[in-house]
């Protein structure tokens, strides 16, 4: 047998045993609370401070333009970023079992 086809083969075993461990862990409802609290917070922070600085700029500066609404924007797109930030993080960690690793 190939030593390439060996190492496919390990990482094809690694892959199949992180799936079926992770079938069979059981997480809590806390977990999934937690993860979506975060994903709240991560989203709502950036917006609430976009309106903010939006608001304030409508009050100091005249202008055609709403600031509050360009800034609430912004805000929905950075927070939603950071939420794909943190849940990919959160889903990297869970994925890398060093008890695994050949």
């Amino acid at each position: 047998m190939n030593p390439r086809d060996k190492d496919f083969e390990k990482a094809v075993d690694a892959e199949e045993k992180r799936k079926l461990k992770a079938r069979k862990e059981d997480r809590s409802v806390w977990f999934g609370l937690g993860m979506f609290g975060l994903v709240g917070w991560a989203v709502a922070i950036p917006t609430v401070l976009g309106v903010a600085l939006g608001v304030w700029l409508d009050n100091r500066f005249e202008s055609s333009r709403s600031w509050t609404l360009s800034f609430l924007g912004v805000g929905i797109l950075v927070g939603c970023l950071n939420a794909w930030f943190w849940v990919s993080r959160e889903s990297r960690h869970h994925d890398n079992h060093p008890e695994e690793k050949p």
